[in-house]
């Protein structure tokens, strides 16, 4: 890969991880579905392990229903290339999830995402996820 198809690709994988944050946050679970590859797996601390794109979906869906409301941010990307069709990236991250009814936060969470990613056909999609936390923080919704 030269400099310049690096440079490219770091980019396209920005892409995909900035459609991904607001996939999530604006439930749009059809986008969100097709960034991801079908043998996606996903681990995050303290729920199960997810061996496909698909029953990451459904839980997440399940997770973040009708009942809230999430803001996802990811920052400072360190994207290294194995090869022309991989990469691993680490990115610091920071999400707020939010009880629709009252828009009280519920949750405000740091840490890092370690991913995967590989090209396939034309363009690049996720493969692997695992976030580890570095900070989490909960609240009450007042009355409940």
């Amino acid at each position: 890969m030269t400099e310049i198809e690096e440079l490219m690709a770091r980019e396209e994988i920005k892409l995909l991880k900035a459609r991904r944050d607001r996939a999530v946050d604006t439930k749009d679970w059809d986008l969100y579905l097709s960034l991801h590859a079908p043998d996606h797996v996903s681990h995050n601390e303290g729920y199960p392990r997810w061996e496909s794109a698909q029953e990451m979906i459904d839980n997440v869906r399940q997770l973040l229903g009708p009942q809230s409301k999430s803001v996802h941010h990811s920052h400072t990307p360190e994207i290294t290339f194995e090869s022309d069709e991989k990469a691993k990236g680490i990115w610091a991250m920071e999400d707020m999830i939010f009880d629709a009814a009252t828009d009280v936060m519920v949750v405000h969470g740091f840490g890092h995402y370690h991913e995967t990613y590989e090209k396939r056909g034309e363009r690049w999609l996720f493969t692997s996820r695992q976030l580890k936390r570095t900070l989490v923080k909960t609240f009450e919704v007042p009355g409940r």
